[in-house]
């Protein structure tokens, strides 16, 4: 196979200072060994022994946080079913994933709802099915859940540092610092059971401040609960625990080294969860596609997949930067890469090195790519949909 490029690679002195783990990927001899089967289109190939791994892992480095894995990242039956295996928790952003894991037997009152803006009818939806835990980040979200559930359990989602992370998420969601009290004080007015506090450092974050200062800002939001009459006792230090592409990342360990420290004097009675998606699944599995032809223009060489910004590989588009992998060796050189649909924007790259000999026919290794990959993919313009392989 043929790295990308090793130049992207950061050098390995600095790669010995912040990586201080060793991060474990799925064997590239099952993917040889899947591909002599045959192949139809494109596939992700799943390790259940590394999603197991990860667990373990996450649970050791920070043993007072329990895990509630995000759906979202990679909602397979399969995959839910090992972490069902590990004990691992669950947090939902819709009712079709509570379906998913009613029907895997996950108790309805141990799933997390935390989509901030829920629509009524899938509030009353949940409802009827049993989730107490519901986030919210706004005084209008509040009422709007009280008004479907005047028992739910809620969570207050607040806004906290995205400094070094890859996709900084604040914006869209997260109670700002000037808005808490107007939604502490609600809480109480309505008599709602406003129980804990949750933020999000940001997707693929690598600065493990961004928890320290996550969790002293929520210590903080739970004195003014407790002063408004209300009784905290949840602590939900959110996701963004990252894997390894091309740039170093900080361990789960030196994660947990952060986390440990800052929750160590919280009372025994909060109780305290996560919700890692992407670190439980992404390392655990290759997205395998082929190149469907090449082309020059204007003095530019272009390469299509028959996966794209549909099919399954949308996050490089948002600045992901995959290891990208073939079975070529050539010289690299300045490719442009698109996805095989008449859409103008399925381009995923552009000079991006790659060897100069690939041609039509050529398989594309994406290794660490279990998280957001086929969970993305759609069936636009009559493409078919990536086939998901569990080992």
């Amino acid at each position: 196979m043929q790295m990308r490029n090793t130049a992207l690679r950061q050098p390995v002195e600095v790669e010995e200072i912040f990586d201080t783990h060793p991060e474990v990927s799925l064997d590239f001899e099952h993917v040889q060994a899947a591909l002599k089967q045959g192949y139809s289109k494109p596939f992700l190939l799943v390790d259940s022994n590394i999603i197991r791994n990860k667990a373990r892992r996450f649970k050791a480095a920070m043993p007072r946080v329990q895990p509630h894995y995000a759906v979202k990242a990679n909602p397979d039956p399969r995959v839910l079913k090992t972490l069902i295996e590990e004990g691992v928790g669950f947090e939902i952003a819709s009712i079709s994933e509570l379906d998913l894991l009613l029907s895997l037997n996950v108790p309805a009152a141990d799933i997390y709802y935390s989509n901030p803006m829920k629509s009524r009818a899938y509030l009353e939806y949940a409802a009827a099915k049993g989730v107490e835990w519901y986030v919210l980040d706004s005084v209008e979200e509040l009422r709007k859940i009280v008004s479907v559930k005047p028992d739910a359990k809620l969570y207050l989602r607040i806004d906290t540092p995205n400094i070094g992370s890859d996709w900084p998420l604040a914006g869209k969601f997260g109670t700002h610092v000037a808005e808490i009290k107007e939604i502490i004080d609600e809480a109480a007015n309505l008599q709602a059971d406003l129980a804990g506090v949750t933020f999000h450092v940001g997707s693929q974050c690598r600065n493990p401040q961004n928890w320290r200062v996550g969790i002293e800002r929520a210590i903080k939001v739970f004195a003014d609960m407790r002063q408004a009459g209300l009784s905290p006792r949840l602590l939900n230090i959110g996701g963004g625990y990252p894997v390894r592409h091309v740039k170093p990342i900080p361990s789960i360990e030196v994660i947990g080294e952060v986390v440990n420290e800052a929750i160590a004097n919280l009372p025994e009675n909060i109780r305290i969860m996560a919700e890692p998606g992407r670190y439980l699944v992404s390392d655990a599995a290759y997205f395998v596609c082929r190149v469907v032809g090449t082309a020059t223009r204007n003095g530019k060489r272009w390469m299509y997949w028959d996966a794209g910004v549909f099919g399954g590989v949308i996050e490089v588009t948002e600045g992901l930067r995959y290891e990208i992998l073939s079975d070529r060796t050539g010289p690299s050189i300045p490719w442009s890469v698109a996805g095989p649909t008449c859409d103008s924007v399925d381009i995923l790259m552009r000079d991006e090195l790659l060897p100069e000999d690939i041609e039509e026919g050529d398989f594309i290794y994406i290794p660490n790519a279990g998280a957001y990959t086929t969970a993305y993919a759609s069936n636009f313009n009559g493409f078919p949909l990536p086939e998901v392989v569990v080992l």
